[in-house]
């Protein structure tokens, strides 16, 4: 058990905490398959014959709304109108490499990357990022080594605990090549591993000090949480962008709320949640690394408990990012159908 944990956290470490920019690229090859290789023969290319099923079934609907207004609106709403039966036939018109709202949906998804990377790499944000992680897990990892040494006695406890020491001297200075060498914070964890390595504290202040299993099975589940939101933005990013096809045919629906302006909003929501959570963590992050590495916390001193910011990054910070995806999406949806009545009632 002691090995597994040691090993989840050093893969955490190495990998410095999967950032948003890596998540990204591991799903841009799959953004481009389905949307521009070969989209008469794949999942997106049947959607949008899904998308021309629905527009040609919504048409009938259409032109009898459409002779309606003929009859009763002076011709003004009925040439407005004409607009959105050629905005549905660009948009689905699919010439095997991929059609319009294909390439429109792909810029979209690339201006939000572009800003969202612009986020995370703003004044070293994703450094500060990684190290209020790795200030988490870097006192389970001692534990994981220090922690079998305590059952132990005599040579035996002093050999373990050299074992140990030698795999920590490794890590700190790993640590100080990444974060810099006068790194307060790592300077107290190494102070207070060598309290415990030459006995000068006791066995309830080694359990305090490091911790249990426990707590590092839940700090290991929480950052296995927050990477699992990162890719579920990602998938619901993807899973929103190819039913765009059939967003678009319904649009001849006539409807007040046009299903296209929907598909949008939902689109744009997933990625104001993105964002959002990436300037929550990353900000929350430079703040935890400005206060633990203060000159006004003893250097002999326990580092502080980072329990709460692994809690936060798992559970609040993705409901947090939700509520303003929620809130954003609202005023994305009422600013475009404002617009498009506005623009109706003017042409």
């Amino acid at each position: 058990m002691q090995l597994y944990l040691l090993q989840a956290f050093t893969d955490t470490l190495r990998d410095g905490a999967v950032n948003a920019r890596s998540i990204t690229e591991g799903w841009d090859a799959q953004w481009v398959s389905l949307l521009q290789t070969d989209t008469q023969n794949n999942l997106y290319g049947a959607l949008t014959n899904l998308g021309v099923f629905f527009a040609v079934g919504t048409l009938l609907f259409f032109m009898v709304q459409w002779l309606k207004d003929v009859i009763y609106s002076e011709y003004s709403r009925p040439i407005s109108g004409l607009i959105w039966p050629f905005v549905v036939v660009v948009l689905l018109s699919n010439t095997g490499s991929g059609s319009i709202l294909s390439a429109l949906t792909l810029g979209l998804k690339d201006y939000i990357n572009f800003v969202n990377q612009q986020v995370v790499t703003t004044a070293d944000i994703n450094r500060n990022y990684q190290q209020a992680i790795n200030m988490s897990v870097a006192e389970e990892i001692a534990g994981s080594l220090l922690r079998p040494c305590q059952a132990l006695t005599g040579e035996q406890q002093i050999r373990c605990f050299d074992r140990a020491n030698d795999q920590l001297t490794d890590l700190w200075q790993e640590y100080r090549n990444v974060y810099g060498k006068n790194n307060r914070w790592i300077d107290r964890l190494e102070n207070q591993v060598n309290q415990i390595q030459f006995g000068s504290i006791s066995d309830a202040e080694f359990n305090a000090l490091l911790g249990n299993t426990a707590q590092t099975t839940i700090k290991n589940f929480l950052i296995s949480l927050q990477f699992a939101f990162q890719n579920l933005l990602e998938a619901t990013m993807l899973l929103i962008a190819v039913l765009g096809p059939v967003a678009v045919g319904a649009s001849l629906l006539p409807v007040a709320g046009k299903p296209i302006f929907a598909w949008l909003t939902g689109f744009l929501s997933a990625g104001i949640a993105k964002i959002s959570f990436n300037i929550i963590a990353a900000l929350t992050a430079t703040v935890i690394v400005d206060v633990v590495n203060s000159r006004t916390i003893d250097i002999n001193s326990n580092n502080p408990d980072l329990m709460w910011f692994i809690i936060f990054l798992g559970v609040l910070a993705p409901l947090l990012s939700l509520l303003l995806a929620a809130a954003g999406g609202f005023a994305v949806f009422s600013a475009i159908s404002n617009t498009e009545t506005l623009v109706k009632n003017r042409v």
